[in-house]
This record gives structure tokens, sequence and C-alpha cells, in this order.
């Protein structure tokens, strides 16, 4: 985390969401919250979704922070532990007297949690998103945009994780660039697409294939 001093004045925008993104380094988060409101079916994420994600990724990062790398899942039960009203009052207790134990400044993170109405108001304020039907271009640019996103979390994670490990002498590595990609196969006509290579064709040989068989037809 960046000193708290600092972030008051460095802020992207005014509102609490925008304070937490940048003083918890949320990388990118700003374009991840557009991506997922504004998805498609099942990729579209509720504002109370993605108060949890917000929230998640704050736990994750004080956790991180106080030099703790969180396993698989770790993350999701303790904010659950944390929030989860079906939780003890004893179990709530007990998981916060742990993550003090292990250096988390857990009542700062508590009140870093935002709420969907935070979300929504980050989202419709200060980011000027809305919810109108994109056309096609438009749903294919935010796609790109959200997994550029991915890509870029996955990577600062990865980074993130790399430096923390050789910091504690438990790898050795020199200088190191991580680099993340997604290739996308058509089991159909076995074709192997970058991502964003298939999206800017928007369809893979099978269609070409297609057509070439019905003029030969």
């Amino acid at each position: 985390m960046t000193d708290r001093s600092q972030t008051e004045t460095d802020t992207s925008c005014g509102c609490k969401l925008g304070r937490v993104g940048d003083e918890y380094e949320l990388r990118a988060l700003d374009e991840e919250l557009i991506a997922y409101w504004t998805g498609d079916g099942d990729e579209q994420l509720s504002t109370r979704q993605l108060a949890t994600y917000v929230n998640q990724r704050v736990l994750e990062a004080a956790l991180e922070d106080a030099g703790i790398l969180p396993k698989d899942g770790e993350i999701e039960n303790t904010y659950r532990l944390l929030t989860d009203d079906d939780v003890s009052s004893g179990t709530r207790v007990q998981t916060r007297n742990e993550l003090r134990r292990d250096g988390v400044e857990v009542d700062q993170v508590e009140s870093d949690f935002v709420s969907h109405q935070t979300v929504y108001n980050h989202l419709t304020d200060c980011l000027e998103t809305s919810l109108e039907k994109p056309s096609d271009d438009e749903r294919v640019e935010r796609s790109v945009d959200k997994l550029g996103a991915l890509q870029n979390r996955t990577a600062a994670v990865t980074a993130d994780t790399v430096e923390q490990l050789d910091r504690n002498d438990i790898i050795d590595i020199g200088e190191f660039n991580v680099a993340v990609s997604v290739t996308v196969t058509c089991e159909d006509c076995l074709q192997e697409y970058p991502i964003r290579t298939l999206l800017d064709q928007r369809s893979c040989d099978c269609r070409s294939q297609s057509d070439d068989a019905e003029a030969d037809a």
C-alpha cells in the first residue's frame, strides 16, 4: 500500500472507491469494473457482486502487504468469515485476531470495504458508465479491454509474487519480465488464434471453409 497522506491528494476521483483503489494499488480496477458491469450474460456482474470483488481484492492486497501469500480460496473464505451474516461472532473475532497477529490492519481494511451503492455511484458518476445496449463493435472493444485488464492483472500478481519470494530468499532469480498470452483453438477447423486476433477477425477459419464449400457446390 502507498502512504495514506499521499493517496488523499493523488486519487483518480473523489469518491471512496477511487481512494481505496489508489491506496491499495488495485491496477486496472476501473477497467475491470466497467467490463464486468457491462458484460454479456453470465459475464455480467451486479454491483453487489462487484462490491464483493473489490473488497476481496482489498483484503488480498492487505495480506500481501503484510507478507502473506494467500493460498487458493483463502481470500474468499477469509472475506466470508469477516462479513457473512451466518458466521458466528466468536468466529469473526477469532478471524480478526489471527489477521492482527499476522500484521494485517484489519480494522482499517474493514473500513475500506465498499458497498454496492458505492460501486454503482463510482461507475455512473466517476466513470460515466451506463448499461445502454452497446453496438457489436463496442462489445468487442469492451471485451478487448476486459481481457487486457485481466491479463495485466495476472502479470502484475505473478510479478509481485515472484518478487516477494525472491526478497525472502525462497527462490533465486535475476531481472525478469512476465508476459501473459491467451490463445483460442477452434475444435472444428483446428486453428489456434491469439484472442485479440480472433476478436479482430470476428471468426475462425470455419466460415471461410464454409464459404468455399458453398462456392464449389
